[in-house]
């Protein structure tokens, strides 16, 4: 962005402003690792959606000039900056970490109106940069060894170098495929893990964003927005786990859930009365394959009305939720933001009359068509509007209802696109839907979020299919509509990894395709790979095969019990997972790369991945196969399934036929596991069996009621465990503040 030669510098506290013949720029330094860089190209004083409150601490930092440039000596890194606001960032010894290139964009491709025309006529889609600048624009030099992880769950690989993305929040029911350039989610925030640095770069700008990782030319990348300013921050770290942990501190942590959302869900849109709710709740139990929710989607609304109940096909209100209760379930239903236009409709009428939906500019309600036909948008940015939604979630919680399923949040319509010009609010502030539509589900999370936890009393489970940086404060994510095909299935993998890295620990598939129709070995095969996804449900569109594993056949039914036993086996492994990603902002679900960035054989590594840095899973996820070529990183690893021994960096074949899923646990490790239960609260975790491999190792276990918030208030406990060479526990109680186990055993893997 051409701004000229810099004139003057002001140096106020942690911010510095620079004064540029043609306009201005800033430098905020919110920590030693952490510092955003500005041009205000739209609006002053900017206030991100994402950073919540002031995440600045005090910052020693020492500012010079000499000719033509700034030279800013920083703690952990040093900063030069130069006309045009072209910046380089280095490190202590000298080394650049990250420069702007200093040349112009080279376009490979160019597609005139006349091909665009002749392909669209013949139905061609066209993926990808055609060659436009952008309103704000960012270039930065790249090198051929970086590695680019992150932005969620795009589709495509793990490592995202040479592909092109847009931030455009986007409800997409065809096949999602490897060059779709955006999904429901904008998430402008990746890792770049170089040869010998990494660091990690956020774009806080809620227009349509674009990022091209040297897919256009191999020596620069290229970050563009619409419009609003530029506006990034640059995350320094000596690992990417410390650049997580810095990113999650700005834009905030996913936060502890209930225990029981750890578990099953079963869900289909397609579970059109209460009767096929019971009989599948029932199938469960019959079945003896543990689950938490039979989730209710659209069909248990009045005419799709929000906040209302389907009298005819669901019976009374609550009886059929205090039934299941009874049996464990936990009812969870689905809310959409379009609001039925219809007077008389309570939720429209009050809309109306305090002025709550998006308008048109000239001040007539926004109407476009969504489930219960003409629809009302609600203008979540303001607060009030939010306060009203959160309020309105009582009509649910009074039923018995426990977690909220927030879909169609993009937000999504049948008439068309919202037009650029509908007018949304965020904060008390007017603006348009180009800059609220990628923030839109953010907005409604955080009413949701907040509804839940006052009628509750517990934490939050609020799942979400779009979202925004920071959402993760509020909402579990899935990856919306996938489909029952096998590459889908391979996705699941880089998808969780990458979402993991950009914030979202809570996160999870579709098990079986959401789309088409699955059969019994793709089925078995997806219920293996996720089994140790952090948000664990199966789910399935109308007109599809029905996806509970006994409408397929007995091996099928076998195979889903063992896997989803295996889950709760280790639930108090990944619930100890979640209490450490308070505070280290790092997933459940890792790429192995997360922890052997010298590794080169992990770099690509699509059909791998690590829970927390103990237990390694490669799934089979190609059909027909098996026998699955598991990579093992360094270190001693252990089959789950047989105890055998093998050395670390190298590829080993496994047996892996129908109903095997590769696992592996690493030496000196100690894993907590409970006794299968049929849900979270039939009986009590009273006693906690450790799994343990050969050599030393130590563990810290966390144990409380799983399910307010109580322990903030101290009541949990903290066990700290450890095991010699020989295999000898010795236990120490870090904190103790709740009911202990009464019985603790150990069980040697090997």
């Amino acid at each position: 962005m051409k701004l000229g030669k810099i004139k003057n510098f002001n140096v106020e506290g942690n911010k510095l402003g620079i004064e540029y013949a043609g306009g201005k720029a800033n430098i905020n330094f919110i920590s030693d690792e952490i510092v955003r860089f500005e041009i205000p190209c739209k609006s002053e004083n900017y206030e991100s959606v994402a950073v919540e409150g002031d995440k600045a601490v005090s910052c020693d930092y020492e500012v010079k000039k000499d000719a033509d440039d700034l030279h800013i000596t920083g703690k952990k890194i040093d900063i030069k900056v130069s006309s045009d606001f072209s910046i380089t960032i280095l490190d202590k010894t000298g080394k650049v970490i990250v420069s702007d290139y200093q040349g112009e964009r080279t376009i490979p491709v160019t597609i005139s109106e006349k091909s665009l025309k002749q392909l669209g006529d013949e139905g061609h889609e066209v993926f990808g940069a055609i060659g436009k600048n952008h309103k704000v624009q960012d270039l930065k030099k790249i090198d051929k060894d970086d590695c680019f992880y992150g932005l969620g769950d795009k589709t495509g690989y793990l490592n995202k170098r040479e592909y092109y993305f847009e931030n455009w929040n986007s409800d997409i029911p065809q096949a999602h495929t490897e060059n779709m350039p955006s999904l429901y989610k904008s998430i402008p925030f990746f890792i770049c893990k170089k040869k010998d640095s990494v660091y990690g770069l956020f774009y806080d700008n809620t227009y349509h964003g674009y990022f091209d990782f040297g897919k256009e030319n191999s020596e620069y990348f290229v970050y563009g927005a619409d419009d609003g300013n530029l506006n990034y921050y640059f995350l320094y770290g000596e690992s990417m786990a410390e650049v997580i942990k810095n990113y999650t501190y700005l834009t905030g942590r996913t936060p502890l859930p209930q225990l029981w959302t750890l578990g099953y869900h079963q869900c289909r849109w397609g579970y059109e009365s209460a009767k096929d709710i019971r009989d599948v709740a029932y199938g469960m139990r019959e079945r003896r394959i543990p689950c938490e929710s039979v989730q209710y989607d659209i069909d248990y609304m009045d005419k799709f009305k929000v906040f209302t109940w389907d009298e005819d096909y669901y019976e009374e209100k609550g009886k059929l939720i205090k039934e299941l209760s009874g049996k464990g379930f936990k009812p969870v239903v689905i809310i959409d933001p379009g609001t039925k236009k219809e007077d008389g409709y309570f939720m429209y009428d009050e809309g109306v009359e305090n002025s709550y939906f998006a308008t048109n500019p000239d001040g007539s309600i926004y109407v476009n068509k969504v489930w219960p036909g003409d629809s009302t948008f609600p203008d979540f940015g303001r607060e009030e509007v939010r306060k009203w939604w959160a309020e309105s979630h009582k009509n649910l919680t009074d039923m018995g209802v426990m977690a909220i399923w927030n879909d169609m949040n993009e937000p999504a319509s049948f008439e068309g696109p919202l037009p650029d010009d509908v007018v949304f609010h965020i904060g008390d502030r007017k603006t348009d839907h180009r800059e609220v539509h990628n923030v839109y589900a953010h907005f409604m999370d955080i009413g949701t979020f907040n509804g839940m936890k006052k009628f509750t009393g517990r934490r939050p489970l609020v799942i979400t299919r779009a979202c925004y940086s920071g959402t993760q404060k509020y909402a579990a994510v899935w990856t919306g509509d996938n489909q029952s095909i096998w590459p889908h299935l391979q996705m699941l993998i880089p998808q969780l990894c990458n979402l993991g890295m950009s914030g979202f620990a809570l996160a999870g598939t579709d098990i079986g395709g959401f789309g088409g129709n699955t059969n019994s070995e793709l089925l078995c095969r997806w219920i293996e790979a996720a089994v140790f996804s952090p948000f664990f449900r199966n789910h399935t569109a109308k007109a599809t095969r029905a996806q509970e594993p006994w409408k397929f056949n007995d091996e099928t039914t076998d195979i889903y019990r063992k896997y989803v036993e295996l889950r709760y086996k280790f639930l108090p492994y990944i619930y100890d997972l979640f209490y450490q990603c308070q505070e280290t902002g790092l997933p459940i679900m890792r790429p192995l790369v997360l922890h052997y960035e010298d590794d080169e054989n992990v770099f690509n590594l699509n059909d791998e991945f690590l829970v927390g840095e103990n237990i390694l899973v490669s799934p089979v996820v190609v059909q027909g196969a098996t026998k699955k070529m598991v990579y093992l990183p360094e270190g001693t690893w252990y089959d789950y399934w047989t105890g055998e021994k093998h050395e670390g960096k190298q590829y080993i074949i496994k047996d892996a036929p129908l109903g095997v899923c590769p696992i592996y646990i690493k030496g000196g490790s100690i894993i907590p596991t409970y006794e299968t239960v049929q849900y979270v609260g039939e009986k009590p975790y009273d006693k906690l069996e450790l799994l343990v491999t050969p050599g030393a190792g130590k563990y810290v276990h966390y144990q409380d009621n799983g399910e307010d918030y109580k322990y903030l208030e101290g009541e949990y406990n903290l066990y700290e465990f450890e095991t010699d060479e020989n295999g000898k526990l010795s236990t120490k109680m870090l904190h103790e503040g709740y009911e202990k186990y009464d019985q603790i055993n150990v069980n040697s893997l090997a």
